[in-house]
């Protein structure tokens, strides 16, 4: 059988005295969790902080990034305008010149050809009269048939060479007027004399006559170019 024992309650004070443990461990508790609060605080304004700043630096990067390199392609065309500009004078210049030099070559190579021409029209009149000296008469037929009648009396001055040769082909001929040989005259030169008038009837003056026609023609060709498309788109 068993024995009970008798159960001893605390004494009051020590109880009153105990009841104030609870209250000091909640105190403790809320302390740390202001700190803790005031600590995660701090913590996500740091954290904040340094993202944003992480942010605001890329951002602030990419921005100056893409000013850096409109600007350094705004001065890129900057350069290449005033290199354009240095290069464009002395560019201009020279194709003005060439174009100076080009047009005073064809101008030289047109007097040269009239010059050539005029020399092979003479050189073939020189051998038409050497074959055919009376050719002259007939030059003498042209002048007279220009001046006015009458022509009762007419002289015709000749070179030498020219008189004698005519007068050893068709001495016919020389019977139709007074031939008279003159040395001043050139080969294939001749002057008539009609009562008071008298007139060239020699070669010279005929072919120098059609050489400042053809001259005329060369020469100005290059400003008639184009008269022909404005005409055609005119018309």
């Amino acid at each position: 059988m068993s024995k009970t024992r008798p159960y001893r309650f605390p004494p009051l004070a020590g109880l009153t005295a105990g009841t104030t443990l609870p209250a000091v461990a909640g105190a403790d508790a809320q302390a740390a969790a202001a700190r803790g609060y005031a600590e995660g605080q701090q913590r996500g304004w740091r954290e904040g902080y340094d993202a944003g700043a992480a942010q605001g630096r890329e951002d602030g990067w990419a921005a100056g990034l893409a000013q850096a390199r409109e600007q350094a392609e705004a001065e890129l065309v900057r350069r290449v305008q005033d290199k354009l500009a240095e290069v464009a004078g002395p560019l201009q210049a020279a194709i003005t010149a060439l174009e100076s030099a080009q047009a005073e070559a064809q101008a030289a190579m047109r007097r040269e050809l009239v010059d050539l021409v005029g020399r092979v029209a003479r050189q073939v009149v020189r051998c038409e009269l050497a074959l055919q000296p009376q050719q002259i008469l007939k030059l003498v037929d042209e002048t007279l048939a220009t001046m006015p009648p009458p022509h009762e009396t007419v002289d015709v001055r000749l070179n030498p060479e020219d008189l004698r040769r005519i007068e050893e082909i068709d001495p016919e001929a020389t019977g139709r007027w007074q031939l008279l040989a003159d040395p001043r005259l050139a080969p294939g030169e001749c002057r008539v004399r009609s009562g008071r008038r008298e007139a060239d009837a020699g070669c010279r003056q005929r072919l120098d006559a059609v050489m400042e026609q053809v001259g005329a023609q060369l020469l100005e060709a290059p400003a008639e170019a184009g008269a022909p498309a404005v005409e055609e788109a005119g018309a």
